[in-house]
């Protein structure tokens, strides 16, 4: 029987140490504490860890087991409210008697043998042995320990009772089946006992690791992708690349707000991929980032809240323009429709690959520069509520101004198309395509041809911009574009476009914006108030006919800004402190006049006819000279003439030639005669059919020695046969001849409906005369001239002298 011996006792909770296995222990009651101190007094250190029954504080022999383990503390760290121990189980033990020594629990304790087996080389027990020993080295790897540490440990441990104690010592299983263990005595049933609980713990680690594999399995892309980002931003954090994940991660979160389309979050998934893998400062993140935030900046799904009260609509285009009541009319009727298909029903809509077409027209503002195209887009856009974008095309020559560069390139960007919608912040936009007819055509490519799918409303919803390379929508943005020459524009592109003219305005009407508009503004821009300046209507008038030759209103704003600034200056010096200007005072303060319209000829002459002409600053009157003189029957012609008007002429003297009989011209007038017809002013390049008739009256005034009248203005194209045809632009001519004070008109029968384009306050002042051929024309035109039985014939005196004409002119 073993030798007593008396121990401080340790008790342990919810914890069973094993012979020969070192054990970390934590201790922090008085009496546990008191108990330590007095095992590190004694020279061995010995201290009886037994574990207690139940989980308290207040430990009482009743709470102790009876069977524990002899330790020896081999190391200690004392801490702030209780130290750590490490224990190395040395031998069984039974306590005999527990007892308080009024500080701490002492025991009174006969170590234990182990009983061995009764034939150690029975193959039962060797087997048993082994099978231990391999079974404890297959759950040691499956735990995740070294392989070779498993092995140098289990090496290191040859008798079976202490393998079995060392196997025990690591098993996770309750303390009470562990305690049960320490207090089997026998070798071999503690190690078959062992066995099963290794076997089950491999059981439980093999269906572990299958549910594991199983969940993986089931787990979603999404969440192992997340799963697998933490991960990573666990990575770069310790690398010093968080703020690359904070970024990706931002721009994924942009992104999802979005709603992209599916092609759209393919390209985007797929370069947010490249970005977290490409290094932050590399050129090619640089270039993925730009995309990305250009990506997320377009407004793939915003909408302007749309506002279409045509009321309110009319009001806004009374305010901001004054005049153009065809236009205003157009602009209103579009309006109206879109506000129709807004309220229609949507289900007869649906499944009619037609629809594309019928989103409305795109609008083409054709007109002469200044008369309103690019203001009265922006007033639409204020009517209809929505954002309003405009990109000046006047001059672009590269077909990447419209589609973008591809980002294969160096300092690749997105089109001003897109450019343009980023601006605007919303997918329905009224943008303004401004000077479209002057695109230019180079070896990099067609803009003009580019903007066929932006304006063509079948295509246009699924624009591809080169740099995005994703389809974007602008089938609801309302294109708007604005031309000075619509002849200038390709016939594909024309033909995508519903064309609004734009004429210019009247003096009247110039008057008019001027008193609304131009003044107030100038005023203000130049720090007067309406008390310091006041400009009379005839002032204005003086500076519309005589500073300005226009068909708007920009250089009319100009030089009233001008007159602003002289007066300005005198106010600011002290000169005056008002300034009335009239009629009178306008040369003295902006200098002497710049233009000298024509005005009508003072008296008849014979051989000069007027006639009017069309430019885009509006329309004026001319005066073709014909002259006859002794030669070898040649028509010269000068003026800076074109090919067309050359062809007018000689078609004017064929005709009275042939009819020289009945236009009453002398059968010798055409002998040695040389005919000449010359157009003012020389220096200004002139063409067109429309002064055919000019020219013939001119010619016939000349052979016939009569005199033409000086207070009438004709226009119109002939033929050999003396018809007169229509002619274009008679609103701007009739304007020119009223300005140059001719009250008297001739026009083609054929253009009487566009006599509605003119003013009614002008209508009613003039005499107009619709004819249909020359000798109409003749007659109204030659004084004293009538028709009587097919010939032409005067009234009053006798034709003027051949000799007497150049004096007369």
């Amino acid at each position: 029987m073993s030798e007593r011996l008396t121990l401080p006792v340790l008790p342990l909770r919810e914890v069973v140490l094993f012979p020969g296995v070192s054990a970390p222990i934590g201790a922090g009651r008085p009496a546990t504490l008191r108990a330590i101190e007095a095992a590190l007094k004694s020279p061995s250190h010995l201290i009886f860890a037994v574990a207690q029954r139940e989980n308290v504080d207040t430990v009482t022999p009743g709470v102790l087991y009876t069977t524990g383990t002899i330790a020896k503390i081999s190391q200690i760290q004392r801490g702030l409210g209780g130290v750590q121990l490490l224990l190395h189980g040395e031998s069984r033990a039974t306590a005999l008697h527990y007892s308080e020594n009024g500080r701490y629990l002492e025991a009174v304790l006969r170590e234990v043998e182990d009983l061995p087996p009764l034939n150690p080389d029975d193959a039962a027990f060797v087997g048993l042995h082994r099978e231990a020993r391999e079974r404890a080295a297959e759950l040691g790897q499956k735990s995740g320990l070294p392989e070779d540490v498993v092995r140098q440990v289990l090496e290191g441990v040859a008798e079976p009772g202490r393998l079995a104690d060392l196997v025990a010592g690591y098993l996770e299983i309750p303390p009470a089946e562990r305690q049960g263990l320490l207090e089997t005595l026998s070798v071999e049933d503690r190690l078959r006992r062992v066995l099963v609980h290794v076997q089950r713990q491999i059981g439980v680690l093999d269906a572990q690791e299958h549910i594991k594999s199983q969940v993986q399995e089931e787990l979603g892309e999404r969440q192992r992708e997340m799963f697998l980002r933490e991960q990573l931003k666990a990575i770069r954090k310790e690398l010093g690349e968080e703020d690359d994940v904070v970024e990706v991660d931002e721009l994924r979160k942009r992104f999802a707000a979005l709603e992209l389309p599916e092609a759209a979050q393919k390209e985007v998934e797929r370069e947010l991929q490249r970005l977290e893998r490409a290094n932050r400062d590399s050129m090619e993140a640089q270039v993925i980032r730009t995309y990305l935030e250009t990506m997320a900046e377009l407004p793939w799904n915003k909408r302007a809240e749309e506002s279409l009260d045509l009321k309110r609509a009319a009001e806004i285009l009374e305010q901001d323009h004054y005049g153009l009541k065809d236009v205003k009319d157009q602009v209103l009727e579009f309006l109206a429709v879109r506000q129709l298909r807004q309220r229609a029903p949507q289900d007869a809509a649906q499944g009619n690959d037609d629809d594309k077409e019928a989103k409305g027209p795109i609008l083409l503002f054709v007109g002469p520069p200044g008369v309103g195209k690019t203001s009265i887009a922006k007033s639409i856009a204020r009517a209809m509520g929505r954002p309003y974008v405009r990109i000046s095309l006047g001059g672009a020559r590269d077909e990447a101004d419209i589609r973008g560069h591809r980002r294969t390139y160096v300092g690749a960007m997105p089109g001003r198309i897109i450019q343009g919608m980023k601006q605007a912040g919303a997918k329905n936009p009224v943008f303004l395509l401004d000077e479209v007819d002057k695109l230019g055509v180079s070896f990099q490519g067609d803009p003009a041809a580019a903007l066929l799918e932006v304006l063509d409303p079948a295509q246009n919803d699924s624009f591809t911009d080169h740099y995005l390379g994703v389809p974007f929508d602008l089938s609801e943005v309302l294109f708007i574009a604005t031309a000075n020459f619509p002849q200038s524009i390709p016939g594909p592109l024309l033909d995508r476009l519903e064309t609004v003219n734009f004429a210019g305005y009247t003096e009247r009407e110039k008057l008019e914006i001027a008193k609304r508009y131009l003044v107030p503004r100038q005023l203000r821009d130049n720090g007067l108030s309406p008390e310091q300046l006041e400009i009379t209507d005839a002032a204005l008038s003086e500076i519309i006919t005589s500073y300005t030759r226009e068909a708007g209103v920009r250089q009319l704003e100009r030089e009233i800004g001008k007159l602003g600034r002289k007066v300005a200056r005198k106010i600011a010096g002290a000169e005056v402190e008002r300034i009335r200007v009239d009629a009178g005072h306008v040369d003295d303060l902006i200098g002497r006049p710049k233009v000298h319209p024509e005005h009508k000829a003072r008296e008849d002459q014979v051989g000069v006819a007027t006639g009017m002409y069309y430019t885009p600053v509006g329309g004026d009157i001319m005066f073709v000279e014909a002259s006859v003189m002794r030669g070898k029957g040649e028509l010269v012609l000068t003026g800076q003439l074109g090919d067309v008007m050359k062809e007018s002429a000689r078609a004017a003297l064929t005709y009275a030639k042939s009819h020289a009989d009945q236009l009453g011209i002398p059968e010798d007038a055409f002998a040695d005669t040389d005919i000449h017809v010359h157009v003012p002013a020389g220096a200004i390049p002139k063409d067109g059919p429309s002064a055919g008739v000019t020219m013939a009256t001119a010619l016939v005034s000349a052979l016939s020695r009569r005199s033409a009248r000086h207070d009438l203005a004709m226009t119109g194209e002939i033929t050999l046969r003396g018809r007169v045809l229509p002619i274009g632009g008679v609103k701007e001519k009739v304007l020119g001849a009223v300005r140059a004070g001719i009250r008297t008109v001739v026009l083609p029968k054929e253009n009487a409906p566009d006599l509605e384009d003119l003013p009614e306050d002008v209508r009613s002042w003039l005499d107009v005369h619709l004819v249909e051929d020359l000798d109409e024309v003749l007659t109204l035109a030659l004084r004293g001239a009538r028709f009587e039985a097919g010939h032409l014939v005067f009234d009053g005196d006798a034709p003027i002298e051949p000799s007497l004409i150049a004096k007369h002119n």
